[in-house]
């Protein structure tokens, strides 16, 4: 008996001290890094692309201003200056991208979202 509440004492450990990492949505700009923290800037396209292109990090700017970096460029280069919705697994402070899309509420245009 006491083997076996030793085995599952160890398997609870196990799992408590795992990292497992779940899929998860999260609403916000996407936006280069360096001006994240100027709230002009957020749905700025034109800006975003710039700052993108000369090789600013591409982050995922949220209502309440939590900074989230995107771990795939390529994917959040397209969408810049836009409202998205993201979709991936969040470690610290980075999300591992699954998808980027248009949020539903935001209409691309010149200048982000109108």
């Amino acid at each position: 008996m006491y083997a076996m509440k030793k085995r599952i004492a160890r398997i609870v450990l196990l799992f408590a001290g795992s990292t497992a990492v779940f899929a998860a949505e999260f609403t916000g700009y996407v936006i280069d890094e360096k001006c994240a923290a100027k709230p002009a800037m957020k749905g700025n396209e034109a800006c975003a692309r710039k700052c993108l292109k000369d090789g600013s990090p591409a982050v995922l700017l949220t209502a309440d201003a939590k900074v989230y970096k995107l771990d795939d460029p390529a994917k959040a280069t397209e969408h810049a200056g836009h409202k998205v919705k993201v979709v991936g697994s969040l470690t610290g402070d980075v999300i591992k991208v699954e998808s980027i899309a248009v949020d539903s509420g935001c209409v691309p245009g010149p200048t982000g979202c109108q």
